[in-house]
């Protein structure tokens, strides 16, 4: 059995997960819109947020948990602590499948479960996770480039609009937007990918980044 790691305040995390049993998760519009919304309720307030991806029936989410102290300030989530951090997530997934549920008419799991979650502590995995999250409707074929695709954070960062996307820190890993549009035409396919990113072995830079 994977074993899973335990979310810990001030860490880099690529969550993921599907639809149990490979079932789809959303179906129109208004189901990606109504998660993006519970998102904003049950996790922006513990998390912030680098890169996301919604696809048909599975998930991609690069998130940092946000300090203890700035937790534990905030109206309602005084009381997490350590593994219970998890409960922000399954908040959203449980609203979301009650919801889901009531409208498609069926009943039973929506999500498997527990959710996927992998640390991530050093720069050049935080790079090919974002490029990763963002091509996968590349990977799986919905679209020929990542801009293309509406429901990712791929456009959010390279917009001037408003967001809650921590744009200004994703594009500063890539130095620029230039380097960050042709790093994300020159990915690895999917397959290389999904191998790379289980296998790494995480090294410590010698002088990383004060966030890692």
């Amino acid at each position: 059995m994977q074993q899973l790691e335990s979310l810990t305040y001030g860490k880099f995390y690529h969550i993921y997960n599907r639809g149990i049993n490979g079932c789809d998760l959303f179906k129109g519009k208004e189901n990606y819109e109504y998660f993006l919304n519970l998102y904003d309720i049950h996790v922006s307030p513990i998390a912030d947020t680098f890169a996301w991806v919604l696809m048909k029936n599975h998930f991609h989410l690069l998130v940092r948990i946000k300090d203890e102290e700035y937790i534990k300030n905030l109206q309602g989530f005084g009381n997490l602590r350590g593994l219970k951090l998890y409960q922000s997530f399954s908040n959203l997934f449980n609203a979301y499948a009650k919801a889901f549920n009531k409208q498609r008419q069926r009943t039973g799991s929506l999500f498997e479960h527990p959710f996927h979650r992998k640390l991530i502590s050093d720069v050049e995995y935080f790079k090919r996770v974002v490029i990763y999250v963002h091509n996968n409707p590349v990977h799986h074929g919905f679209t020929e480039h990542a801009m293309d695709y509406p429901w990712s954070s791929y456009l959010t960062c390279i917009s001037v609009k408003p967001t809650q996307l921590q744009r200004d820190e994703v594009i500063g890993w890539f130095d620029n937007k230039a380097n960050f549009k042709i790093a994300h035409e020159n990915h690895r396919d999917d397959a290389e990918l999904d191998k790379w990113l289980g296998l790494l072995k995480l090294q410590t830079f010698n002088s990383r980044p004060s966030r890692f």
